[in-house]
């Protein structure tokens, strides 16, 4: 071998690091672009349902990105994204919108009335002054019907923004909340929160997780909690171990469970494996495993007793989809299973699979297969045995790009054995992304999501689906203060 042959990067590896050094600059620009732009408050009507389309970071190869797409509710991270409320019969939710140009990130929160079938003309409380759909609100009610969004910040370069309804069940309006948190004893203004997700405990507040980020960049999760949502307590961390976690969360009669992940020393972020479950059931006081037994916060090391299944040992990635509870308060836990975060075939297949305690333990069964790691849909429990999974299983107009085709699959052995039981979309144009579970999910408003193009910017359409499997397209334009839903054939 020739001296100049020697000094050569392999193909593969010269890609790696043109993709690498291209996702630097990136990001740089972004944070430069964004960092510390104060949001705009809009509080107008957005005639209409625009979600955003966004992209993370290149992949030079014909996929584009590692992902992108209609991503209005997006990440998995952020929940919940709707709630329905018993009292007014009506589904709250919210989404990241944006204009007719996909240039700002706007925060968008409207309804679905169960009564009438129809859906609220979206509130628009504010422009985020970012594109990144990391950034995109979550929402939830308090015990007097406010309704509250939270907006989020991707790391410490923009703040954060909490606004409550000056009117209970009413969006007409919002105020801003000028909250703050106890740091080392003292009060400071609560601006800043990552992947937040966050659940009302009736009669006690608010509790909600969420992730931090040290001085490395790494994410640091932890939760924290509130009698008014205005002053909120010490945050504690419930896992830091080696360079950090994603995590979900669900919440029933008062009981919390979250699950993460971990990334590994030296792995980078794009390598996140390993499955482990805490839960709380006296608002974050203590936290057991799902063998009760209370665990010393934080985890610190990966071998501890909150492991579910060990990811790393067989070289896999873990991408964590949705958690729920079921009737006795048991945990489900959804996640995609691949050998690696680059997309297209070569790290298929992308087995969607379900964790369950039963008598010896977790265990967990495939549900089914998809191409792309961030294919995310959501478990529902139906009743006893029964187990559904809607997400966008099949593989849509952008192959191997995230979302595709929604499809509903059924278990009636305990998420043993599934079935498809229908598929929800056919023939789309444009892949359909991020099946959302909304709290407490009815079955006139049983799952959202949007859509867009997998490989360049495009328009988003918002969607969503009763319990049977009927689609619904939110109108894109509009003026009414109610608008009709346009029925998917």
């Amino acid at each position: 071998m020739t001296p100049a042959k020697q000094n050569r990067l392999p193909l593969r590896q010269f890609l790696t690091l043109l993709t690498f050094i291209t996702f630097l600059t990136t990001c740089t620009t972004l944070a430069q672009d964004d960092r510390f732009a104060e949001a705009e408050i809009i509080m107008k009507r957005a005639n209409g349902f625009r979600g955003i389309w966004y992209r993370n970071q290149p992949s030079n190869d014909e996929y584009v990105y590692k992902y992108s797409g209609g991503l209005a509710v997006y990440p998995a991270n952020h929940r919940p994204f709707a709630i329905y409320a018993r009292q007014v019969d009506k589904t709250f939710f919210c989404f990241g919108g944006t204009d007719s140009a996909n240039s700002a990130l706007l925060h968008n929160v409207s309804y679905f009335d169960h009564r009438t079938g129809k859906v609220a003309n979206p509130l628009t409380i504010l422009d985020k002054k970012t594109t990144d759909a990391h950034d995109n609100p979550v929402i939830s009610i308090d015990d007097r019907g406010h309704i509250w969004t939270f907006s989020t910040s991707h790391g410490i370069s923009r703040p954060s923004y909490i606004h409550r309804s000056k009117k209970p069940y009413d969006i007409s309006d919002f105020k801003r909340v000028n909250a703050t948190e106890l740091v080392d004893g003292k009060p400071q203004p609560f601006t800043n929160f990552s992947y937040f997700q966050v659940y009302p405990v009736k009669g006690r507040g608010f509790i909600a997780l969420f992730t931090k980020y040290n001085k490395a960049g790494q994410r640091v999760i932890g939760y924290n909690t509130t009698a008014d949502g205005v002053h909120w307590n010490e945050w504690k961390v419930l896992a830091h171990i080696e360079e950090g976690h994603y995590q979900i969360s669900t919440e029933r009669n008062g009981k919390i469970g979250v699950a993460f992940d971990c990334h590994p020393k030296g792995k980078g972020l794009n390598y996140r494996t390993n499955l482990h479950y805490l839960e709380t059931s006296d608002f974050g006081k203590t936290w057991q495993n799902i063998g009760h037994d209370t665990v010393q916060l934080p985890l610190t090391s990966r071998q501890n007793p909150a492991t579910v299944h060990d990811y790393a040992n067989e070289k896999r990635n873990c991408y964590l989809l949705d958690i729920t509870f079921d009737q006795h308060n048991k945990p489900a836990i959804l996640v995609i299973a691949s050998k690696g975060y680059e997309a297209g075939p070569a790290n298929g297949p992308r087995e969607w699979t379900l964790f369950r305690p039963g008598n010896q333990g977790w265990e967990h069964h495939i549900v089914t297969t998809s191409d792309n790691n961030y294919d995310m849909g959501s478990v529902y429990h139906i009743s006893g045995n029964s187990w559904r999974v809607v997400g966008p299983t099949y593989d849509g107009p952008q192959a191997y790009n995230p979302g595709g085709e929604v499809a509903m699959w059924r278990s009636d052995d305990g998420g043993v054995n599934w079935a498809l039981e229908r598929r929800l979309t056919r023939n789309s144009p444009m892949n359909h992304s991020y099946v959302r579970r909304p709290a407490h999910a009815q079955d006139g408003f049983y799952a959202i999501w949007a859509d867009g193009h997998g490989r360049k910017p495009s328009e988003s359409f918002i969607y969503f689906s009763n319990a049977n499997g009927d689609v619904y397209r939110l109108p894109r334009q509009g003026k009414a203060a109610m608008l009709v839903p346009e029925p998917l054939k």
